[in-house]
């Protein structure tokens, strides 16, 4: 019998979350670096902006599964830590990628963008896994990775913007 693997940060339960705080961490890359500033700086501005829109979502999931089920606010608020809790878990790699690169010498605005391709990179195998636990065979399972690299592209066409 095979054991399920363990999901701390609640990525293989949560893949909307996942997705959806991937996508907000790059996000908040993109225009945290924008401002020039420290790795401390870019960190607590990512950290703030995933929590954040943690908090809203959160606060969003409660009030809906309250008025839409009519559970007790409190039954809900329980419902949706669980569900939500995987918009935060998503911004552990790519802060890590972020920590790691510039750690290992590259200054802040390149460990960003080589935390911002990991985001990319993340989404693609999301789309790419999705696809496959769906049954596609080879060429749908990479029609939704290119579907997944083409949201992470639309942050660093942000980012370019911007710049």
């Amino acid at each position: 019998m095979s054991e399920e693997p363990r999901d701390l940060l609640g990525l293989i339960r949560g893949g909307e979350g996942a997705i959806t705080g991937t996508v907000v961490c790059a996000a908040a890359i993109a225009v945290g670096t924008e401002h020039g500033g420290t790795i401390g700086r870019l960190i607590l501005v990512i950290m703030g902006t995933v929590a954040v829109y943690w908090v809203a979502h959160l606060h969003a999931v409660t009030l809906g599964r309250a008025l839409t089920h009519r559970h007790h606010p409190l039954a809900a608020l329980r419902f949706a830590f669980r569900e939500t809790l995987p918009i935060l878990g998503a911004s552990v790699v790519p802060l890590a990628v972020l920590l790691a690169a510039f750690v290992l010498g590259a200054e802040v605005r390149n460990a960003a963008w080589i935390a911002l391709g990991a985001t990319v990179a993340l989404l693609t195998v999301y789309s790419y896994v999705a696809g496959a636990r769906g049954g596609m065979e080879v060429r749908g399972r990479v029609l939704c990775a290119l579907a997944g690299a083409a949201v992470g592209l639309l942050v660093v066409l942000l980012k370019v913007g911007l710049h």
